[in-house]
């Protein structure tokens, strides 16, 4: 007799969720793959029933939609992942994109493989990687960070950690926000290089190459419309180096030596501390030492 796990059973026995990228604008980009999945799979879970059934008429789509949006992902969850558990296939999409990114979706892929339900993702549209390529700034390394936090402690934390941050950063925007957060990022971060895309892939498509300052002034005389992007250049090494240098100049070399010491460093150890925070070699550091005595 062949024994078999029963989790595995219960896996084969599963339906699928199905990860849909849908347009963020133009509906030319939706994928073969995305439409005919949609088309074949037993209910589509949708972020807003009305907004995705224009999507599903335009393709001549008629399968049975359910809602799954930010204030009903916990006990819509349970129920599609009950659903999953008795063979029903389900394609998830979002308003726009990809779901999960910046998106309750990331909660029902969580509960689906907890729950040993099979979960596959069809590429297709997102709006952070599609205004990185257009934004003319470094694309090998970035970072994500979606909406930023409302409240302002959350904020303030953000900002606090982007401030040293070397990493083209990504941030989504609504209009009603755009002002307000530019000054805060200026505040924070200081004049940077910086891309504002709205509109993607829509009519009135805008690229603004620009920095932080100038995207200040810009939308104090303009009112923001659309939804926005923006893409800023990560900080310098260099600028963080010298940062780091003018940050210890108060200080003197004994009292800079002092200060590891008692962080229990020994006198080798301090001294190559102090001459990476200082931008000098650890023979200039000595020799610094041995003047005063």
């Amino acid at each position: 007799m062949i024994f078999m796990d029963i989790r595995k059973v219960k896996k084969l026995m599963s339906g699928t969720l199905y990860l849909c990228a849908t347009p963020i604008g133009n509906l030319d980009d939706i994928t073969i793959r995305v439409i005919n999945t949609l088309k074949e799979v037993d209910l589509v879970a949708a972020e807003d029933t009305r907004h995705s059934m224009r999507l599903l008429n335009h393709f001549n789509i008629n399968t049975p939609m359910t809602s799954y949006h930010e204030h009903n992902k916990i006990e819509k969850g349970k129920d599609l992942i009950k659903k999953l558990q008795d063979g029903i296939n389900i394609a998830l999409i979002t308003d726009a994109g990809t779901p999960a990114i910046s998106d309750p979706g990331e909660e029902l892929v969580a509960m689906a493989l907890d729950a040993d339900v099979t979960v596959t993702s069809l590429p297709g549209p997102s709006a952070c990687i599609t205004a990185l390529t257009l934004s003319g700034l470094p694309t090998r390394r970035f970072v994500f960070e979606a909406f930023l936090p409302s409240k302002k402690k959350e904020l303030q934390g953000v900002l606090e950690e982007l401030k040293n941050e070397t990493r083209t950063i990504i941030i989504y925007e609504a209009p009603h926000r755009l002002k307000k957060t530019l000054k805060s990022l200026y505040e924070s971060l200081g004049d940077r290089k910086t891309t504002i895309v709205r509109e993607l892939t829509k009519r009135y498509e805008t690229i603004i190459q620009t920095t932080l300052k100038e995207a200040n002034s810009h939308y104090k005389d303009n009112e923001p419309r659309g939804e926005f992007v923006i893409i800023i250049k990560g900080k310098e090494y260099s600028d963080i180096e010298n940062e780091n240098i003018k940050k210890w100049e108060s200080l003197d070399i004994e009292e800079h030596m002092q200060y590891y010491f008692d962080l229990g460093n020994d006198k080798k150890d301090s001294m190559k501390k102090v001459a990476k925070d200082r931008g000098l070699s650890k023979r200039d550091v000595y020799n610094s030492l041995i003047k005063k005595h």
